[in-house]
């Protein structure tokens, strides 16, 4: 049984979207295409190496898998060479050309694709980018742990690491660090149901009871 896990740069809203430069993906108007590079320094890169961790290949949606597809099979450091080496399995359709060495087509249906390779014997699986698939892969509870990498700006729309699909769960923080430069990195594992709990009085006033009939009218 693999382990899937996510390592995502984020703004304070909770944006994930072209992350290392203006023409990564300015679909939708967005325009801070870069908006991590201004944070990173020698801890922030130590840091992003933990999150990323060692023996994994890599799961990717389409866009993603393109943009590191065109990048990564021309450069030779640390990440390029691992890229270049693990096996690359990808959420796209025929339309996209399984060009760059170990690349692996997801046929079918993408959630029983990757149950099926989530049951299989391997190394972790660690997605990069690709939000449409951590969506997709949140709402069917397929995501074991998350480190999110998040940055002290708010960019105000793009796409986000969560949407309204995402199962409710609670998420146990498993370590958590930060950069000189502000970025607070935390990665946290798949744990159980969303706990709830009350601060409030056990013997409502007659306010607050009219309180909730007042918003229960209103729906």
């Amino acid at each position: 049984m693999r382990t899937i896990r996510t390592a995502t740069f984020v703004s304070l809203d909770g944006v994930m979207q072209a992350p290392g430069g203006p023409t990564e993906d300015p679909r939708g108007g967005f325009r801070f295409g870069g908006w991590v590079f201004p944070w990173f320094d020698e801890k922030l890169g130590s840091l992003m190496d933990q999150a990323m961790g060692e023996d994994y290949d890599l799961l990717l949606g389409r866009r993603t898998y393109e943009i590191f597809a065109a990048f990564w099979p021309h450069q030779d450091d640390e990440i390029g060479r691992t890229f270049n080496a693990v096996n690359k399995y990808v959420a796209a359709g025929p339309d996209t050309p399984m060009d760059w060495a170990h690349s692996h087509r997801l046929e079918g249906d993408l959630v029983e694709a990757v149950r099926a390779l989530k049951a299989s014997e391997g190394r972790d699986l660690l997605i990069q980018g690709s939000s449409e698939v951590i969506h997709t892969l949140l709402a069917h509870d397929l995501i074991d742990q998350l480190t999110v990498l998040t940055f002290p700006v708010v960019l105000g729309r793009g796409k986000r690491l969560f949407d309204e699909s995402s199962r409710p769960h609670q998420w146990v923080l498993e370590s958590s660090d930060a950069s000189a430069t502000g970025v607070v990195v935390g990665t946290y594992r798949r744990a159980g149901d969303v706990p709830v709990g009350s601060f409030g009085d056990d013997n409502p006033s007659a306010a607050e009871l009219e309180r909730r009939a007042r918003w229960a009218r209103e729906g």
